[in-house]
């Protein structure tokens, strides 16, 4: 990987004003040449480098450290540049490189996408949408923001954004002439008609608190202002992602608002107008909404009328159609793709990489898009439960948790870098000293805290002392995770202090289950295993996932009405989370960076969760897929590929 470069991200932090840029795309407009298009966020967001789509050789994952830091350019800053290099890279650990291509580009073909799970729905405001459900969703939905190669946000559907001096005033110019699939024009009227739906969506509304929005008014035909109730630098970062970044169709139906059980006019078969447009879903993306087989297959198809070009005034996409299919079963999955029956297999799994290689090296003719960044795998404690709202049970078993072991049964040795925080070893985020405070494996002083507690007369699971602690350990049933799983098992129950029960649910009722929502979103989990962080703004995740949990919790620290569904641990400390509001109320790196990595000291103290390695993730598909690392933004400036396997389909074609 390389080192993420501080003058990347210095484009909101040093910006208050416009973002200026071309409407449409052209030869003159290179992807290499940002200055007329000021990135208005700090997203740290992902930079690849593996091969690049036209040319498959080894070559390039050969590059190690010191070549990649004589790339940089003399000028370039490196923030905290000795903690960056202090992570060890994995050997195998290698990113596919963004890089803009002049290739012509070749229209029509049907691409066909091997997912690892079933998307849980179509609702961007409302549906938990995990990596293979936004593959899906960025084909449907244009988003207000995206992400570029150089770690900033560029407008999509908006042309320009900027914020008053304080940051809580945003107002952005849209586009003229973008519609709907349906024909409605995507105009200011519409976002401000999405608002009241967002408000009410279980994921939207989590978003709105962490940003701190308040009001979105139609100002101006095109003109959009979003008001805030407190300043953050970082508001743009949230128009780049699903919640109420991705636009909508909300005009003539009530979505979410009709009563459950439905009224005059609710479509038939449906209980409400929200579950309907799940089954139609209507933006104004590349692709429009055919069918969905629940389990089997979605289908969409091109747009006609999509109004986006490419560089070469070609209108998009390329592709005819688009199929995703869920393949739950990693190896099933690649052996499709090998076999022709898919074009992608999609992966977050470091086994699955190590597979997909092995093919490509005998023969098989196969691309790897591969990154890994901030997404880190482990488990997370359900500290409202007891025993794991004790934070001595907590660290007993984070410190029996051999991370090597585990990494090495989800078959990444050489490939996944052990995680200790939310940010990796080459993320500006990145905090040595939360590093060296992280609990690492030692099982005599996990056996220590745990017996403290166990023995403890008051201990709050109310069994007597001397009894053992009660775990369900719950994950998808992939054999990886499920050896992973095995793993922890055999060193947490030979303590002789741990009860423990493995189970296994699909990945949605998986994700169902840490969400609780029959128990006041509180969760029946215990210990769960689980994936965090990404690479956008650290406000985008970390304020979400650390906000109160239910509103008791808000209320009792007088933060009423600041809830968050998004809380999976369902741990709140009240000093962290005014570190992460004070974050997003200055647009100053070094002061941003100060208190992330009070941050992240502070969780490796309360161990909230567990870590195992960084998540390797890639797209393994037939040599004739292309484009999937050189997407660019309607002006010119290239994208950031394929953050958290998430591809830009509407860019993407089929060679040959």
């Amino acid at each position: 990987m390389k080192k993420r470069r501080l003058s990347k991200l210095l484009a909101l932090l040093l910006a208050l004003g416009m973002i200026a840029t071309a409407c449409g795309g052209s030869d003159d407009d290179e992807a290499s040449d940002d200055s007329d298009a000021v990135e208005v966020v700090d997203d740290a967001e992902e930079e690849e480098a593996d091969e690049p789509a036209a040319d498959d050789s080894d070559d390039e994952e050969a590059m190690d450290e010191e070549e990649e830091a004589e790339e940089e350019d003399d000028d370039v800053e490196v923030l905290n540049e000795d903690a960056a290099e202090a992570g060890t890279e994995a050997e195998g650990d290698v990113d596919t490189e963004v890089e803009a291509t002049d290739v012509e580009r070749q229209q029509g073909g049907d691409l066909i996408l091997g997912m690892e799970t079933e998307l849980v729905g179509m609702r961007p405001w409302d549906d938990t949408c995990g990596s293979a459900c936004m593959n899906v969703l960025t084909a449907v939905y244009d988003k207000l923001m995206e992400s570029t190669a150089d770690g900033g946000y560029g407008p999509w559907l908006l042309e320009s954004i900027e914020s008053n001096d304080d940051f809580t005033v945003w107002t952005g110019q849209l586009r003229a002439g973008v519609t709907f699939h349906n024909g409605n024009p995507v105009d200011a009227a519409a976002i401000e008609a999405q608002f009241p739906v967002q408000q009410r969506g279980s994921q939207s509304s989590g978003a709105i608190s962490a940003s701190n929005l308040v009001s979105v008014e139609a100002t101006g035909d095109l003109e959009v202002t979003w008001t805030l109730s407190q300043p953050s630098s970082a508001f743009p970062a949230f128009l780049s992602r699903a919640p109420i970044g991705m636009v909508f169709d909300a005009s003539g139906i009530d979505i979410g608002l009709i009563p459950e059980g439905g009224e005059e006019g609710t479509p038939e078969g449906f209980d409400d107008w929200s579950q309907a447009y799940n089954e139609a879903p209507i933006g104004s993306g590349p692709f429009v909404f055919v069918s969905r087989d629940l389990d089997n297959e979605t289908i969409l198809e091109r747009n006609p009328d999509y109004w986006m070009v490419d560089r070469n005034g070609t209108q998009l996409p390329y592709l005819d159609s688009l199929s995703f299919r869920p393949i739950p079963d990693e190896g099933t999955r690649l052996d499709a793709t090998l076999s022709g029956t898919t074009d992608v297999a999609h992966t977050l799994r470091q086994g699955t990489i190590r597979d997909g290689r092995a093919a490509r090296d005998g023969g098989e003719d196969v691309i790897l898009y591969e990154f890994q960044g901030n997404n880190v795998g482990g488990g997370m404690f359900n500290n409202l439960v007891p025993p794991y709202d004790d934070v001595r049970v907590r660290r007993a078993l984070v410190h029996l948790n051999p991370q090597d072991q585990v990494i090495e049964a989800l078959g990444g040795t050489g490939i996944s870098l052990p995680g200790t925080q939310w940010f990796s070893p080459d993320s500006p985020w990145y905090s040595e000293k939360a590093a060296s405070a992280f609990p690492q494996f030692d099982f005599e002083r996990g056996v220590e805290l745990l017996t403290e507690y166990v023995n403890d007369p008051e201990r709050s699971d109310g069994k007597a002392a001397g009894d053992p602690i009660f775990a369900e350990l719950s994950c998808p049933p992939d054999p990886t995770l499920i050896a992973a799983m095995q793993v922890i098992e055999q060193v947490w129950s030979s303590t002789g202090l741990v009860e423990l029960e493995l189970t296994q649910y699909d990945q949605q009722t998986h994700i169902g289950y840490a969400l609780g929502a029959d128990n006041g979103f509180i969760g029946a989990h215990t210990t769960h295993c689980w994936r965090v962080a990404n690479d956008e703004d650290p406000s985008t995740f970390l304020n979400q996932a650390l906000a109160p949990p239910t509103a008791e919790v808000a209320a009792a620290n007088g933060l009423d009405g600041i809830v968050s569904p998004l809380n999976w641990s369902n741990y709140f400390d009240a000093e962290v989370f005014g570190w992460l509001v004070a974050a997003t109320r200055t647009n100053d790196f070094d002061e941003r960076y100060a208190l992330y990595e009070q941050v992240m000291i502070r969780l490796a103290e309360d161990v909230p969760i567990w870590f195992s390695g960084h998540t390797a993730t890639a797209f393994i598909t037939d040599s004739d897929v292309q484009g999937l690392n050189s997407w660019e933004l309607p002006d010119g400036t290239l994208g950031s590929g394929l953050p958290n396997v998430e591809g830009r389909w509407g860019q993407v074609w089929l060679e040959g």
